[in-house]
C-alpha cells in the first residue's frame, strides 16, 4: 500500500495550486484617466464575494482532509482514487469560480453557470463522503488504532449531513443563480463554525 505522506503531499499540493488559481482570476481593472477604482471594483462584486465563499470551502475541505488522514494509519486502492476524484472537483473550483462571477449578473447564462457552480462543490461533497464512507464503515482496519465506533459514526453523520445542501443548491441554479450562491455561502458558513468542542477538538487531534 502507498504511504499515505505520499497522498497527503500530493493533496496539499493540488490544494494549493487550486486556491492560488481562484485569487489569480480575480479582475484587476485597467488604469483609464477619469475612471473611479472604488466604484470600478465595486461593480465587480460578484468575483469578489465568490473568491471569498470559494475559498472559504476549499479551505474547509483541507482542514477536514487533514483531519481524516490524522485518522488513517494506511490507505489502500479505493482511498487513492476516490482521493483524486476529490482533488479533480477541487481542481474544478477556480473555474466554476470565474463563471458564476462572470455570468451571476448577466441577463443570459446564469442558470447554467451556477449549476455547474453548485455541481462542482457537489462533486467535491460526494467524493470526500465516499473516502469517509469507505474507511469508517467499510475498510475500519484502516484506521490507527483508538478511533472508536462511536466517533466514526458521528464523523460519518456530519459528512452525510452535507450532501443534501449541496444537491438542493445545484437544484436551485434552475430557479436562481442567486440562490444557488445564497446557499454556498451558508453551508460555508456552517462548516467553517465548530459546532461542539469535540469538533473544535477533531482538528486538532484528527480523532
Amino acid at each position: 500500500m502507498m504511504p499515505k505522506t505520499r497522498v497527503e503531499a500530493f493533496s496539499d499540493g493540488v490544494i494549493a495550486v487550486a486556491i492560488t488559481l481562484l485569487a489569480l482570476n480575480l479582475p484587476i481593472p485597467a488604469a483609464v484617466h477619469g475612471r473611479d477604482l472604488a466604484r470600478t471594483l465595486g461593480h465587480e462584486w460578484p468575483a469578489f464575494a465568490a473568491f471569498a465563499v470559494s475559498f472559504l470551502t476549499i479551505g474547509i475541505v483541507w482542514v477536514n482532509h487533514h483531519a481524516l488522514l490524522r485518522r488513517l494509519a494506511r490507505v489502500d486502492h479505493a482511498v487513492l482514487f476516490s482521493n483524486l476524484l476529490l482533488l479533480m472537483g477541487i481542481c474544478l473550483v477556480p473555474f466554476s469560480t470565474a463563471l458564476l462571477a462572470e455570468y451571476l449578473t448577466a441577463s443570459h447564462g446564469q442558470h447554467l453557470a451556477a449549476a455547474i457552480y453548485g455541481g462542482s462543490l457537489l462533486l467535491m461533497s460526494c467524493a470526500f463522503y465516499a473516502i469517509q464512507w469507505h474507511v469508517l464503515t467499510r475498510r475500519p482496519e484502516l484506521l490507527r488504532e483508538g478511533v472508536s465506533a462511536e466517533t466514526r459514526q458521528q464523523v460519518l453523520k456530519r459528512n452525510r449531513f452535507g450532501l443534501l445542501p449541496y444537491a438542493l443548491a445545484t437544484a436551485a441554479a434552475a430557479i436562481s443563480g442567486y440562490l444557488t450562491f445564497a446557499i454556498s455561502i451558508a453551508i460555508a458558513v456552517y462548516y467553517a463554525i465548530p459546532r461542539t468542542t469535540s469538533d473544535a477538538a477533531e482538528i486538532e487531534a484528527g480523532d
